[in-house]
């Protein structure tokens, strides 16, 4: 099985700063890490391998900064890693990217394709989806297990109000939730050779794409502005019995208009 891996290096949101001026996010000193949820589309790819002798492989589109993400990769377990970098994909928002890595993707061999859900620094859950869209894939989000059956996965998919098994042919494409797994550490010994292994880096040339489909020009939609998560109000603590208490909570939410 050979399976790729698309993650992003995301800005750590625990220090997220927002320029009073611009509205945009401040990026500069402010600590990288490797989106959450793409750590556990990673953590599945790597267990897969475990289990199947799989060779997995990363992809990233990100500035040069973002090998540190890819040997990070590497370090849990990954055998691959390309960096897909240049200016020509400045200002790409989903729709753009997901181009650029379907691009890149068209130039590989694989069974499966796993992403995360969603990225900490936009929360569309847009470009996974695109990416399937765009190499005529099969595909299932919200994925909360992953079970090998013969040429096909089956595949519990996350619901609001339970979960779906679906049955999925390869190649296809899979987005992770946190429930999927636990990642593992890197490994020690892989820290010492992640040096010696080579990040292939690729430019806008180097992928099957329309260049007219990348960057800004390719970018339909802008952000206009961020705001950081407001921090919650302390409650407020009440003695009541359960039924001063219900009409307690209801008067407060008719106060706020809720009900």
């Amino acid at each position: 099985m050979k399976i790729v891996v698309c993650l992003k290096q995301v800005p750590d949101t625990n220090q997220v700063k927002i320029d009073p001026v611009t509205g945009t996010l401040i990026r500069e000193g402010v600590p990288s890490i490797i989106n959450p949820e793409d750590k556990h589309a990673l953590e599945e790819a790597l267990r897969l391998k475990d289990e199947n002798g799989a060779h997995v492989t990363i992809v990233t589109m990100g500035p040069p900064q973002a090998e540190a993400a890819l040997r990070e990769a590497m370090a849990m377990g990954a055998d691959d890693a390309i960096l897909v970098t240049d200016r020509a994909f400045a200002g790409a928002d989903t729709l753009a990217t997901s181009h650029a890595l379907a691009g890149a993707l068209k130039k590989l061999d694989y069974d499966l394709v796993l992403a995360g859900r969603q990225a900490i620094d936009g929360d569309t859950a847009q470009v996974g989806p695109e990416i399937a869209e765009h190499l005529s894939l099969p595909q299932v989000t919200y994925v909360q297990k992953v079970e090998v059956a013969g040429d096909a996965l089956k595949v519990t998919k996350a619901l609001e109000d339970g979960y779906e098994v679906v049955e999925i042919k390869m190649p296809c494409v899979l987005t992770a939730i946190k429930e999927l797994n636990n990642p593992r550490y890197m490994n020690a010994r892989n820290i010492f050779e992640i040096f010696k292994k080579e990040v292939k880096v690729w430019s806008a040339d180097d992928i099957d794409v329309d260049k007219a489909l990348l960057g800004l020009k390719g970018s339909p939609t802008k952000v206009k502005r961020s705001w950081p998560k407001e921090n919650k109000g302390k409650g407020e603590v009440v003695n009541m019995s359960a039924k001063e208490a219900a009409a307690f909570a209801a008067a407060k939410l008719k106060e706020k208009h809720y009900i």
